[in-house]
């Protein structure tokens, strides 16, 4: 049976429930923290991860698992805040290249960053690609399980956080697309604690004004 398309075409029945499914699509934005959004995200599909690579990556897969083959999102936007040795305070900047800089597996032959025994996984997740991109900076992003506050740290010109590359990993598996968006809250130094918490509640309005209102046109 064939049944007419929004366009008038004729379509056949698995051409109208690709279509329909395409239509649906819809972008999730994903936080580690409520307090990064400030309660100014309840407008929109917000997953709340919890802090590190392993609540996040059990969050977002969890999030996907409820629509089985279908994830209803074409694109995954992550925002939260993060560390740098080379960027401002208060500016927010976009990630679309991913390491996990505390996998460290040299000791047995593996290059720094790569995950053992996983061949067809790219060291570095590359989500450049992505067509929205209001910032288009395209920065790394490097993520472990650790709070960076030193100058010395070898990560410091790269973006730092905890969760990015966790969320794109999992984006990457299920062939979804990912961009995150960091604001920088501290220099990746011995002051980071304290300019975390003193600039953690900033970087939403920047957020919305530089990402969602472009997202929205």
């Amino acid at each position: 049976m064939n049944k007419i398309g929004w366009r008038g075409q004729k379509l056949g029945f698995q051409e109208v429930e690709t279509k329909a499914r395409e239509l649906d699509k819809k972008p999730l934005i994903v936080c580690a923290l409520e307090q990064e959004a400030q309660g100014q995200l309840e407008d929109y599909d917000v997953l709340y991860t919890g802090v590190g690579k392993v609540n996040a990556t059990y969050a977002l897969t969890t999030h996907f698992g409820k629509y089985g083959s279908h994830i209803p999102y074409d694109l995954v936007i992550n925002y939260g805040t993060a560390g740098s040795g080379k960027l401002p305070i208060g500016e927010l900047i976009d990630c679309t290249k991913f390491i996990q800089r505390d996998m460290d597996v040299t000791g047995l032959g593996f290059m720094i960053h790569q995950t053992p025994f996983e061949p067809l996984v790219p060291i570095a997740l590359d989500f450049s690609h992505v067509e929205f991109n209001p910032i288009g900076r395209n920065e790394w992003c490097a993520s472990g399980d650790s709070f960076v506050n030193n100058r010395n740290s070898p990560y410091t010109d790269y973006v730092i956080d905890m969760e990015a590359y966790a969320l794109a990993k999992v984006c990457w598996k299920r062939n979804v697309d990912f961009i995150s968006f960091k604001y920088i809250t501290d220099g990746a130094n011995e002051s980071s604690g304290k300019d975390w918490e003193s600039n953690l509640a900033d970087g939403i309005v920047k957020f919305k004004e530089r990402v969602i209102d472009e997202l929205e046109r």
